[in-house]
C-alpha cells in the first residue's frame, strides 16, 4: 500500500512540475504516442487536440454561423442603400447611343474582354468595325445588320452609391413609338449628341429626333437630362472647345423653350462612347486641356431624383407579358410597395390576382419599392388576358378606367393643313398605353403667359396654343390625374409619325369608379 502511495504522490509532484513549465521527457513522449494515435484516429480533430478541448467545436461553428448571417444582412442593408435610377438613352439616330450604352456595360464590368472580342470580329465581318460596342445593347440581327436600334434595349450596371437600369432607345423616327415606351419608363435622360461635323446640324434641324426627343422626354416626365455631347475625339472634332460651346450654346435655347430649367436639371459634359473617354474616370489633361467637369459616372451618381411613395397606393404600369411556370408581367412600380404573396387588381379588367414572384433585374425578391423594374409571377390570370398599358394597382384604392377624360393640351406642330377642332383624331400615348382617341370637345382656351383662360368657347385652334378639351378613346384605358400621379396623367398625341401635341389629363368623370 506504502509503495502504491508513493507512486501517486510522485505523479502529482511531476503534474504540478509540468503545470509550472517544467515537462518530463517520458511523460511528454507519452503523450506525444497519445496524439499521434487519436491522429490516426480521427484526423479532423487535429485542430482540436493541438489548441482546445474537443467540446469547444460548436461554439467556433456558431460564431462562423453568426459571422455568416451578419455579412448577409449587412449586404441586404447595402443592397437598401443604393438607390435605383432608370436611366433612358435619346437622341439623333447615329449619334452614339447603343455605343455609349455597352461602354458603359463593359467599363462597369458586365461584359467581359472575350465577348467584346467577338463582337469586334462579327462588327468587322460585316465590314462595321467601329459598331462592336452597340452589340452589346443591340442584340437582334436586324439591328445589328442595319445599325439601327429597332427595340428598347435594357441592361443593368452599378455604380458605389447607385443601381441603374439602361434603356437605350431607338433614335430612328420610324420607332418614336417604341421610344416613347422607353422614356416613360426613365427617371433621368442622357441626350446624346454627336459632334461630327454635319450630324448634329442633321439631327438638331426641323426634321431631326434631337428636338422632338427632347420634347417627348420631357413631356414623359424625365425632369433631368444629362447632355452628353459624343464623338468628341472625331478627327473633324479633336477635342474642339469651339465646337463643343457652338452645340452648347444652339442647345440652351431649345432646352428653355421645351420647358427644361438649365440650370437646374440640364448638366452638359463631352466624351467619345467609342474609346471610353471621360466615362468612368475624368479625361487626361492632355486629350482635353479645357475640361474640369466630371466624367459621366460621376455626373449620373450626383443627379437628385425626387423621391416617390413607397406608402402609396400600388401602381405598376404593364409594359409586357409572358408565360413561365404562370403568368410573368413586367413593368415599372410608379407608386407604392408590392410583396410576395399580396393580393392585388389587374385593371381594367378588374382580375383579383395573386403575387406568387418578384424579380429585380435578375434577382427574386420578396418586395420591392417605387422606382424598380420588376417582373412579376401571378396567379389568377391567364397571359392572354393581359395587353400593354393594364395596370397591377391596389385593391384597396384601385386605378381607374375610363374612356373619356378633360385634358389641357398644348399644340406643339400640327401637319400642314391641319386644324385641331372637336373631331380631330390622332393615336394617344400614355404610360404604357397606345390607343386611338378623338377629341370630342374644346372647352376653353388658355393663355400660355398668364396661364388663365381666354376665350369661354373656342372652335379650333393652331400651333403653339393651349387648350382644355374633351378626349374620347374606344377602350376602356387606366389614367390618373396629373396632379395626383404626374407619371399616370401626362400624355402625347401623334399623327402620321409625327408629335403634334403634349397634354396632362386635368379631370375624371365621376363615374368612372363604377365604369
Amino acid at each position: 500500500m506504502d509503495i502504491e502511495e508513493d507512486i501517486r504522490s510522485l505523479q502529482l509532484d511531476s503534474a504540478a512540475e509540468e503545470n509550472n513549465g517544467m515537462v518530463n521527457p517520458e511523460d511528454a513522449k507519452q503523450e506525444e504516442v497519445e496524439m499521434v494515435d487519436k491522429m490516426a484516429e480521427d484526423p479532423k480533430d487535429e485542430v482540436h487536440t493541438v489548441s482546445e478541448p474537443v467540446h469547444a467545436e460548436p461554439k467556433v461553428k456558431d460564431k462562423e454561423v453568426s459571422a455568416a448571417e451578419n455579412l448577409e444582412s449587412v449586404k441586404e442593408a447595402e443592397e437598401k442603400v443604393k438607390r435605383h435610377l432608370n436611366v433612358v438613352f435619346i437622341g439623333h439616330v447615329d449619334a452614339g447611343k447603343s455605343t455609349t450604352g455597352g461602354q458603359i456595360l463593359f467599363l462597369s464590368g458586365q461584359v467581359d474582354d472575350r465577348t467584346i472580342q467577338k463582337y469586334e470580329k462579327e462588327a468587322k465581318d460585316k465590314s462595321r468595325e467601329s459598331w462592336y460596342m452597340a452589340y452589346i445593347m443591340d442584340t437582334n440581327e436586324e439591328e445589328r445588320v442595319k445599325g439601327k436600334t429597332v427595340e428598347v434595349g435594357r441592361a443593368h450596371f452599378e455604380t458605389e452609391t447607385t443601381r441603374f437600369t439602361i434603356l437605350d432607345a431607338p433614335g430612328h423616327k420610324s420607332y418614336v413609338p417604341n421610344m416613347i415606351s422607353g422614356a416613360s419608363q426613365a427617371d433621368i435622360g442622357v441626350l446624346v449628341i454627336s459632334a461630327r461635323k454635319g450630324e448634329f446640324e442633321t439631327g438638331y434641324e426641323r426634321g431631326g429626333q434631337t428636338r422632338e426627343h427632347v420634347l417627348l422626354a420631357k413631356t414623359l416626365g424625365v425632369s433631368k437630362l444629362l447632355l452628353v455631347v459624343n464623338k468628341m475625339d472625331d478627327p473633324t472634332v479633336n477635342w474642339s472647345k469651339e465646337r463643343y460651346d457652338e452645340i452648347e450654346s444652339k442647345m440652351i435655347p431649345f432646352l428653355k423653350a421645351s420647358g427644361y430649367n438649365v440650370k437646374k436639371d440640364v448638366q452638359f459634359l463631352p466624351l467619345s462612347g467609342l474609346m471610353g473617354t471621360n466615362m468612368q474616370t475624368r479625361v487626361n489633361k492632355n486629350t482635353c486641356p479645357w475640361w474640369n467637369g466630371p466624367c459621366l459616372f460621376e455626373a449620373l451618381d450626383s443627379i437628385e431624383v425626387p423621391l416617390r411613395d413607397p406608402n402609396g397606393p400600388f401602381r405598376m404600369p404593364l409594359f409586357d407579358k409572358f408565360k413561365d411556370m404562370g403568368t410573368v408581367v413586367m413593368g415599372k412600380v410608379e407608386s407604392g410597395s408590392v410583396r410576395e404573396g399580396d393580393s392585388l387588381l389587374v385593371m381594367p379588367n378588374k382580375a383579383h390576382v395573386k403575387v406568387i414572384a418578384i424579380y429585380c433585374d435578375e434577382d427574386k425578391v420578396s418586395r420591392a419599392g417605387p422606382g424598380e423594374n420588376l417582373r412579376i409571377r401571378l396567379s389568377g390570370i391567364e397571359e392572354e388576358d393581359i395587353l400593354a398599358g393594364f395596370v397591377l394597382s391596389s385593391v384597396a384604392r384601385p386605378i381607374v378606367a375610363v374612356t373619356e377624360f378633360i385634358a389641357q393640351l398644348q399644340i406643339l406642330e400640327l401637319l400642314d393643313n391641319a386644324i385641331f377642332t372637336a373631331g380631330y383624331k390622332a393615336v394617344l400615348h400614355i404610360h404604357s398605353v397606345v390607343e386611338e382617341c378623338e377629341i370630342v370637345e374644346l372647352q376653353q382656351q388658355i393663355d400660355p403667359r398668364t396661364k388663365k383662360p381666354m376665350r369661354k368657347k373656342v372652335l379650333f385652334v393652331k400651333n403653339g396654343a393651349v387648350v382644355l378639351c374633351r378626349v374620347q378613346v374606344n377602350n376602356l384605358i387606366c389614367i390618373e390625374k396629373f396632379s395626383d400621379f404626374p407619371q399616370l396623367g401626362r400624355f402625347t398625341l401623334r399623327t402620321e409619325g409625327k408629335t403634334v401635341a403634349v397634354g396632362k389629363v386635368t379631370g375624371l368623370p365621376s363615374l368612372s369608379g363604377s365604369a
